[in-house]
């Protein structure tokens, strides 16, 4: 017999709501694909779109891409990686060792604790290893983890995002703005 959602654990209760609640915001955006990348003055230009297809890096290096790329993860339900991996980056520019500790803890509990709100999806090993190094908290203890998900990011979300609807829209969008531009500029 169903014994109804008071016997789920208070955990999976809060993960739910938070997806409806993502979910929900998500879906009352008509336009999520452009939603951070409004084309407006300051919008990419054909040539930046063209150099997102070369490389991951390109695409993350670049003010554009990165937005587009960050809407099209929470498209997926997956910005929980990109968030992960600046998070990482931010913590390995930290100066002040004294704050290192509860900075890496915010982070574990955040995206790899057994209850962490937005958990990103890494092997028991590196999880294993990661939580290890949380003894002795040091800048460089969640590059292996943060390794893994940029590799997940690179090879499994990066080609299915220049495939996308959104990506291609938004080429097609810089470059439309891109044609009109240079036949205003001739007819002037």
């Amino acid at each position: 017999m169903c014994k109804g959602l008071t016997s789920l654990p208070s955990s999976c209760l809060e993960r739910a709501k938070g997806l409806k609640a993502r979910l929900g915001s998500i879906l009352q955006k008509s336009d999520w694909r452009l939603s951070c990348c409004k084309m407006g003055k300051n919008s990419p230009t054909p040539e930046e779109c063209l150099k997102w297809k070369e490389s991951f890096e390109k695409l993350l290096s670049c003010k554009y891409g990165l937005c587009a790329f960050t809407a099209f993860l929470v498209s997926e339900f997956s910005e929980e990686n990109i968030a992960f991996y600046f998070a990482c980056e931010d913590y390995r520019s930290t100066k002040s060792a004294a704050k290192l500790p509860a900075k890496a803890q915010k982070i574990y509990d955040e995206f790899i604790g057994s209850d962490a709100p937005r958990e990103i999806n890494i092997d028991h090993e590196t999880c294993d290893i990661t939580k290890a190094n949380m003894l002795s908290p040091s800048s460089s203890c969640f590059d292996l983890a943060q390794h893994k998900i940029y590799m997940l990011m690179a090879k499994d979300c990066y080609p299915r995002f220049l495939r996308s609807p959104a990506y291609r829209e938004l080429a097609f969008q810089a470059s439309n703005k891109s044609t009109k531009q240079t036949r205003l500029g001739k007819t002037a």
